[in-house]
């Protein structure tokens, strides 16, 4: 029996988890993904459209008409290119009672090791393009007399630039959010729990913008991926990252996802294999719309 080729219906799957199963999902389900257009198998072509601005109108006469607006597409080649294989000996999957089937293999292999090296790749990439559009990050000590101050400075750079102020997330360590919940300044509505008069202290958003807590381990601004990932010797804490989705295209392509039967080739094993492009592209005329908060 030939190799069941299933890298589409893989990635669909994948597409519909993953703002649920991403700590970075939302930024995975951009609209922007919607826009781009695949050129080859690692290559993506996104548009820009640009027009002029209005003219004074004379009811005497007519002008000359011409193009006042222009179109291009930008292509972007994606260099992320991973890869995950396993055999699976057929005895394993009787005697484990289906445990160790592959559609169970796949699972834990998408929870512990795919989708965590999804998230660290996003952020670091997204800081690295941040640093070469010249950027600067706030190297502030962050207190919890001063972490409005901070959220506030990075609020007004968005509002400068005309950020929508609808949609916004704040992507923020375990630590950082603690001090949040403690700023003085913070009105809290309370709720009252259960019988045991428990409060509910969490804070889902601040000035309309989403909170998102996310472990400090997956909030490095370098990693290693030499093998799954870890972070990089010259990795430095991300405390905190306000970002509009829209600044950012997350293009994902499964080029391969195929199980081959048990053949002599493979010495009696079932064989999965499946390789990916994707990469994390900052769009740099909306860098503006990225903040970010790093230790020194």
């Amino acid at each position: 029996m030939a190799a069941v080729n299933y890298a589409h219906a893989y990635q669909q799957a994948l597409e519909q988890a993953w703002p649920y199963a991403l700590y970075f999902g939302d930024l995975f389900n951009t609209p922007n993904n919607q826009k781009y257009r695949w050129v080859n198998a690692r290559t993506i072509e996104i548009p820009t459209l640009e027009t002029t601005g209005r003219v004074d109108s004379n009811r005497d006469t007519i002008a000359t008409a011409s193009r006042n607006y222009n179109n291009k597409w930008t292509p972007l080649t994606l260099q992320n290119e991973r890869k995950w294989s396993t055999l699976v000996h057929p005895q394993d999957i009787d005697q484990t009672n289906m445990v160790a089937s592959i559609g169970n293999i796949t699972e834990v292999f998408n929870q512990e090791q795919k989708f965590p090296e999804m998230d660290v790749y996003c952020i670091s990439k997204i800081y690295a393009e941040y640093q070469q559009l010249s950027q600067t990050p706030i190297n502030d000590d962050i207190t919890v007399d001063n972490i409005l101050e901070v959220f506030d400075k990075m609020m007004l750079e968005m509002d400068e630039d005309g950020t929508p102020p609808t949609g916004r997330i704040l992507y923020i360590t375990p630590t950082e959010n603690a001090k949040l919940k403690r700023a003085k300044e913070i009105a809290r509505t309370v709720i009252i729990g259960d019988a045991e008069n428990k409060l509910n202290r969490t804070i889902a958003n601040l000035d309309l913008v989403k909170i998102v807590p996310v472990p400090s381990k997956y909030m490095k601004t370098v990693y290693d991926f030499t093998q799954g990932f870890k972070a990089g010797e010259s990795a430095k804490q991300i405390r905190m990252c306000l970002i509009h989705p829209l600044a950012v295209i997350t293009p994902v392509n499964y080029e391969f996802a195929k199980l081959d039967e048990p053949s002599a080739m493979s010495e009696g094993k079932w064989v999965y294999y499946e390789e990916s492009h994707e990469d994390v592209f900052v769009l740099a005329r909306k860098v503006n719309a990225i903040q970010f908060a790093v230790e020194k």
